[in-house]
């Protein structure tokens, strides 16, 4: 059996039976999320450029927009929420061989099943399928080292998580993955150097792509096949030859963020907070120990030490402590203009040094620690943090997520209706929740 029906077959396990309800709380808890990540992007640049590129759009398959009674062809619909839901940088993360986030797959399986009319529990449920197929791929094998993007691994996941919530049969789920991953594969350069607003709408675009595909394979569309194992196939061209582990259960490794920064950096704006509080006198001069993917994806290039986009700057651990130690943890404005030049920021980026930990190495990615030393005119500080919070050895509580969500929408009782429905949503149609983001207020 070739992997393309190994993922059918475990979907179609998934689908077909009860779903525990420690796994349905979790789903919620990151559908929850990846809404108020959503929101706090709603009117971000490249969300507004996408909506008046895009819209008006309508299909035989549509879905609305997020905050909106707007409505789109759900491939569309797709790329707008999923470019909110990733802009920020504040949607959930999933750390193993690759790097990821699982709920960029939550746009497509929402907009599915709006279009198609569906209960909440067969979004759940599909969600599921989505996250542990990502997940085990992450676990499987890094293709960023080999060139290639890691949303390449969510043009697979929300294929599969897609064609389960429309109950293709096998044939048709196997074409909708063939169709999605042929044309999908995305070059490791959206994260290199200067990072342009492509950083977070790449996702997006992966999931539009497989969306459509599972559109077309719906109706009978074949597609290249077999895309793993064939002469010229993903094994060959893209990861290299990989196994994938689907019945570990991973919802619970994936992990919530508290603040807009890239993963690797959440421990480093936990340890730089506890600084901030306890130094005193003029900073002189920063070192950080840190382990070898930080300092590979948010230190490395030179262009983290002097960002001049917010991509770059919320992928750049040296601006990111600079900033928390003078101002506080970062939020969405921490990487306008006026911060990004502030003068302040940038001459103790000058007084930093970053060194690779082989200790630090070795307990990653169970964990991320961090140690920040602080040499000021009146004295040497120091602080250690292992994991933050919202890491899944200190995960996140619904009250966690609620206070998450009110420091992004600023409303209580719209936050409050948000949960609510997402802990009930399993006796709900998904379109409800649309008319709750819908009447969340701008």
């Amino acid at each position: 059996m070739g992997l393309v029906n190994s993922i059918y077959s475990y979907s179609d396990g998934i689908i077909k039976t009860r779903i525990s309800n420690s796994d349905s709380d979790a789903v919620k808890k990151r559908i929850a999320d990846s809404i108020f990540a959503a929101y706090g992007a709603r009117s971000a640049d490249p969300v507004r450029m996408s909506m008046k590129a895009l819209l008006p759009s309508l299909g035989k398959y549509n879905s609305r927009i997020y905050f909106s009674d707007r409505k789109a062809s759900v491939d569309t619909a797709t790329f707008i929420n999923g470019s909110m839901t990733r802009y920020l940088d504040y949607n959930d993360t999933y750390l193993s061989k690759e790097a990821l986030h699982p709920s960029d797959n939550i746009p497509p399986i929402l907009a599915g099943a709006d279009s198609l009319e569906l209960k909440g529990m067969e979004a759940i449920k599909s969600i599921k399928v989505a996250y542990q197929v990502v997940c085990a791929l992450a676990d499987a094998a890094s293709i960023r080292d080999r060139g290639w993007d890691h949303v390449t691994y969510i043009s697979i996941s929300s294929a599969a998580g897609v064609a389960a919530l429309m109950g293709l049969d096998q044939d048709r789920f196997c074409n909708a993955l063939n169709l999605a991953i042929n044309n999908n594969i995305s070059m490791r350069q959206t994260r290199a150097g200067e990072l342009s607003m492509w950083k977070g709408c790449a996702a997006a675009n992966a999931a539009r792509n497989s969306v459509f595909a599972a559109v077309l394979a719906r109706e009978g569309l074949t597609g290249p096949s077999p895309i793993f194992e064939g002469e010229m196939g993903f094994f060959r061209q893209v990861s290299g030859n990989l196994t994938l582990d689907l019945g570990k259960n991973r919802l619970d490794r994936t992990m919530i963020k508290s603040y807009p920064v890239e993963y690797h950096a959440m421990s480093g704006v936990d340890a730089a907070l506890k600084l901030k509080e306890r130094i005193r006198g003029r900073i002189k001069s920063v070192d950080v120990d840190t382990f070898s993917v930080a300092y590979r994806i948010i230190v490395g290039d030179r262009e983290k030490l002097r960002p001049k986009t917010k991509e770059t700057a919320d992928h750049s651990l040296p601006y990111i402590i600079a900033h928390t130690l003078l101002y506080g943890a970062p939020n969405p404005q921490s990487y306008t203009t006026r911060w990004l030049s502030d003068k302040s920021t940038l001459k103790l980026i000058n007084a930093m040094k970053f060194n690779i930990s082989k200790t630090f190495d070795s307990k990653y990615p169970g964990y991320l620690p961090i140690r920040i030393r602080v040499r000021t005119d009146k004295g040497r500080f120091e602080e250690k943090v292992m994991v933050p919070r919202g890491h899944f050895r200190n995960p996140y509580s619904w009250d966690d997520l609620a206070a998450k969500g009110i420091s992004v929408m600023k409303d209580e009782n719209a936050v409050k209706e948000i949960i609510s429905f997402a802990r009930h949503m399993e006796s709900r149609d998904v379109s409800e929740l649309f008319d709750v983001i819908a009447n969340v207020s701008a």
